[in-house]
């Protein structure tokens, strides 16, 4: 939903009159809160389909690309599995007490079997395992919750029904993503499992990051409407609702930004960042904080979490000087190139192909067409620097071994972040780093679009 710019800056003057008067007279109308996304039981409801489809279409799938038969992920209240929040409903906040998953995939036919030893069902998309002894209850007779090395003779007496030939667990070197076995719970459940089931254990390689990676249609289309809010509050923040030259510093504009989100009902996984370029005046002459001034360039860098997805946005702003009316065409071609590397990554951006296999081609057409540039693009999605193939670091142009050696794969989503710096003539040849972050969405097919769109022209402060 497209809030106009309008209702930003009635709620901004709203807030700044009621701080200042105090509470409104019980007579006086109370506007209904906003909520960009609906109430928290429709977002709930949302969730929750995606979860089912992730668990019965995505899982089975990713198990088999990477040859897992029989995935455990065990973890502990408070120290959770980084995998968690794709295996769990939007109303399990934490493991509870220790709570282990297993995924056993019997085949095409019969397809993955999934247990719970401990916590909830997840809205009744995992089968729970009991403990036989029961406690009364206030008269009421309640089998006991596993816990301790009970909990782990349950994985035991599971695991020898079944006769799994190989035990993927989350251990890894190289993905944070896919190291979610601490060393304590690796402990219990070895000695309980013994040296027999211990020798089948095995990293689970891939499977947790294609898990976390891995986004349905519907996910789709909340990303678009969540990028188009995201759109939206820079639109505002970079406007004079928010900036009076000369007045307004770029913490001031950070910290409406934030406080937007949280008016809304919204959260964020980093905090905002705005900064200024400025014609004669180098980076350390401008400070942490300076006053924004006629004729800057501004940059941001903000991100919106809602329903446990991230959006990740960089884009470039311009203030007016007195008697201008548009932004001078130096800067326009310095974007210009920044759109162009844009145009690269998402040509080169596609399923089978290694991050680093991206990067440096890439970097290579970038060079051919001479653009001074570098790229640094990472998946997003349940994570705001995501699961999956990084696309390069800002320091690490020449790739990034082991995280950009991983696979892209399809239904997955990237922030394409990336920079071209361009001497502006208007400037008298300064050069101006022309920075932009856009989200893309990798569909099922392996088509590359943008999550809604990207930004071609400045924001504009008049």
């Amino acid at each position: 939903m497209r809030i106009p710019s309008h209702v930003l800056l009635a709620s901004l003057v709203l807030s700044t009159a009621c701080a200042t008067t105090g509470a409104l007279p019980p007579s006086a109308p109370r506007a209904e809160p906003e909520r960009p996304f609906g109430t928290l039981l429709q977002q709930t409801e949302r969730q929750q389909a995606w979860l089912k489809e992730r668990l019965e279409v995505a899982l089975p799938r990713l198990m088999r690309q990477h040859g897992v038969e029989m995935w455990v992920v065990p973890m502990r209240e408070y120290n959770e599995d980084p995998v968690f929040k794709a295996l769990v409903s939007a109303t399990s906040f934490a493991a509870r007490r220790r709570t282990i998953f297993i995924f056993h995939d019997m085949g095409p036919d019969k397809g993955v079997v999934r247990l719970t030893l401990g916590g909830g069902s997840q809205g009744g998309l995992y089968e729970q395992r009991r403990m036989a002894r029961k406690v009364d209850d206030g008269g009421t007779g309640r089998a006991i919750e596993p816990w301790g090395p009970d909990q782990w003779q349950m994985l035991k007496q599971v695991i020898e029904e079944r006769q799994p030939k190989s035990i993927a667990i989350n251990v890894s070197r190289i993905f944070a993503f896919a190291d979610g076995l601490t060393h304590g719970e690796y402990l219990g459940m070895t000695e309980a499992l013994g040296p027999e089931w211990t020798a089948r254990l095995k990293p689970s390689g891939g499977l947790p990051v294609d898990v976390l990676a891995w986004r349905s249609e519907d996910e789709e289309r909340f990303f678009a409407e969540e990028t188009r809010l995201a759109w939206n509050i820079i639109e505002t923040a970079f406007s004079r609702a928010v900036i009076t030259p000369g007045v307004t510093r770029t913490v001031d504009v950070e910290w409406w930004m934030r406080q937007r989100l949280n008016d809304l009902g919204l959260d964020t996984w980093f905090h905002p960042s705005v900064s200024v370029q400025r014609q004669g005046t180098t980076e350390e002459q401008l400070g942490e904080d300076p006053i924004i001034q006629r004729g800057d360039v501004l940059h941001c860098d903000f991100g919106i979490t809602a329903l446990r997805l991230n959006t990740d946005t960089q884009h470039m702003g311009y203030v007016l000087r007195e008697g201008e009316t548009d932004v001078p065409e130096g800067l326009k071609q310095a974007l210009a190139r920044s759109n162009r590397l844009q145009d690269l990554v998402l040509e080169e951006l596609r399923p089978g192909r290694t991050g680093n296999e991206v990067l440096h081609t890439v970097l290579g057409r970038m060079r051919q067409e001479g653009i001074d540039g570098t790229v640094y693009s990472h998946p997003v999605g349940l994570n705001g620097h995501g699961a999956g193939a990084v696309v390069g670091l800002w320091d690490r142009q020449e790739g990034v071994p082991g995280n950009g050696d991983h696979t892209l794969i399809p239904s997955m989503w990237y922030s394409v972040e990336l920079q071209a710096t361009s001497p502006v003539p208007e400037w008298g040849g300064q050069r101006v780093r022309s920075a932009q972050e856009e989200d893309v969405i990798i569909d099922a097919s392996g088509r590359v679009r943008w999550a809604l769109q990207r930004q071609t022209a400045f924001h504009l402060v008049r």
